[in-house]
């Protein structure tokens, strides 16, 4: 007589699909051991390459902080000495004071060598040096959207500079895009709108002017921007 067969619960489905695939990976891993063992090797190496990293670039960004601090009442005293940002960008190392070029050369992965290479450049301008100026806003990357425009305005200050009036405009009037405020904003808009009509861009100058009307009225640009409306008109 055949015995009736005995009814598997659903506990002992899981169990026995556990078991399955307990076996299965298993065997994966018996096949593929190698592989795993230099992977694992791999991984732990990686993290301990991040962990430096990050270790290291706190350190340099501290580092950089400090030699920006020495040497920037230097640059600050270029105002009333322009000599003084030729010595900020050159450093006094007799007084063991890193200038802004060896900064960024050293540090300029950081924050704060960020920060050293906005000075660089603010440095090389007041100078006269806008090439070298442009090409330091140019490759300067900040988060903050204040440093970034007024970067893109530096860039429209040396192509101004330079007669490049087109090109200025077009740097001022991003400038003004990247940035919403009262003070800033109307500034760069009346520098674009002065290099477009120097540029014989008269269209985009006195849409630029009107603009300035509109959104800023109470700024001494918007007042004064009714006679350079009539000036590109004509």
């Amino acid at each position: 007589m055949l015995k009736a067969k005995k009814r598997i619960t659903k506990k002992e489905m899981k169990e026995d699909g556990l078991i399955t695939a307990y076996g299965k990976v298993t065997s994966f891993y018996d096949l593929n051991k190698k592989n795993f063992n230099y992977g694992l090797t791999a991984l732990v190496v990686l993290v301990i390459a991040v962990i430096i990293f990050i270790n290291n670039r706190r350190a340099n960004n501290e580092k950089a902080a400090t030699e920006l601090g020495k040497v920037f009442t230097i640059y600050d005293a270029g105002s009333n000495d322009s000599r003084q940002y030729k010595i900020a960008v050159d450093g006094q190392p007799e007084r063991g004071i890193m200038g802004l070029r060896s900064i960024v050369d050293n540090y300029g992965s950081t924050e704060s060598g960020e920060i050293a290479r906005f000075y660089l450049a603010g440095a090389y301008y007041n100078l006269g040096n806008y090439d070298d100026a442009l090409k330091s806003y140019d490759s300067f990357s900040s988060s903050n959207d204040l440093l970034a425009a007024a970067a893109l305005a530096g860039m429209g200050n040396c192509r101004e500079a330079k007669h490049e009036y087109e090109k200025a405009a077009t740097s001022f009037e991003k400038a003004a895009g990247k940035i919403s405020n009262a003070i800033n904003t109307p500034d760069y808009l009346n520098s674009a709108a002065r290099c477009y009509g120097l540029a014989g861009e008269k269209e985009k100058a006195v849409s630029l002017f009107k603009r300035l009307k509109k959104e800023f009225p109470k700024t001494t640009y918007a007042r004064e921007a009714d006679r350079y409306i009539s000036q590109f008109s004509i």
